[in-house]
């Protein structure tokens, strides 16, 4: 049976006043202009050199992978981000050993099975079962391109997934999906899961070349 999780303001606002202080560090903001379309394999099947082909569907796999909707969620500190700007979740709120809260203060205190929508004002709250933080070992926020992907190859930093294994999280996962569906108020990442599944499954066939930084 599906959970929802309903708070009253007065609920959140006590539950934000015994949170941890928020923590100094400030999170970098993401570029403004987001990207609106995703490119099909099809699109690429032009370039014939292998590793430039290869080194080309990384680039659009990118404008996924840095996304905010997929950053937010890699954070390289102890907290999530929230917004297209990669702000510092309000209400501050720590990852745990879990990368599922502290207790007293799971993700899931908050964040139900499915998005919701504010009544009084634009917006909404996320949701998806389940809902956490990438690993640290996972973190993307602040590296290039390059370093993301080199990342996603090895074991130690992408969770002990093959490349296989990778191919299958991005075109399958739901959580990952969410950032197709992210509710009002968020900006969407561009495409399609499906499109995107097939960009990785075209990356890793020609080779899975790395740019470069």
């Amino acid at each position: 049976m599906l959970k929802y999780v309903f708070l009253t303001a007065s609920a959140i606002t006590l539950a934000a006043g015994l949170i941890l202080p928020a923590p100094a560090q400030q999170a970098k903001p993401h570029a403004t202009a987001l990207p609106q379309s995703l490119k099909s394999v099809e699109d690429f099947a032009g370039i014939a050199d292998q590793r430039q082909r290869s080194l080309a569907l990384f680039q659009e796999i990118g404008k996924v992978v840095t996304h905010p909707r997929c950053v937010n969620c890699h954070p390289r500190g102890d907290s999530p981000l929230q917004g297209d700007d990669g702000h510092l979740h309000q209400p501050p709120v720590q990852r745990g050993e879990a990368d599922f809260g502290v207790a007293g203060m799971h993700c899931n205190t908050c964040h139900g099975t499915q998005n919701v929508a504010f009544l009084a004002k634009p917006g909404s709250i996320p949701g998806h079962e389940p809902w956490m933080l990438a690993p640290k070992t996972m973190a993307w926020e602040g590296k290039s391109l390059g370093e993301i992907c080199t990342q996603l190859k090895d074991p130690a930093r992408n969770g002990n997934r093959s490349l296989a294994e990778i191919q299958d999280h991005m075109a399958n996962d739901g959580l990952v999906g969410w950032g197709w569906h992210p509710g009002p108020g968020r900006t969407p990442v561009p495409g399609t899961q499906k499109q995107f599944g097939e960009l990785v499954k075209a990356w890793i066939d020609s080779g899975a070349a790395c740019p470069a930084g």
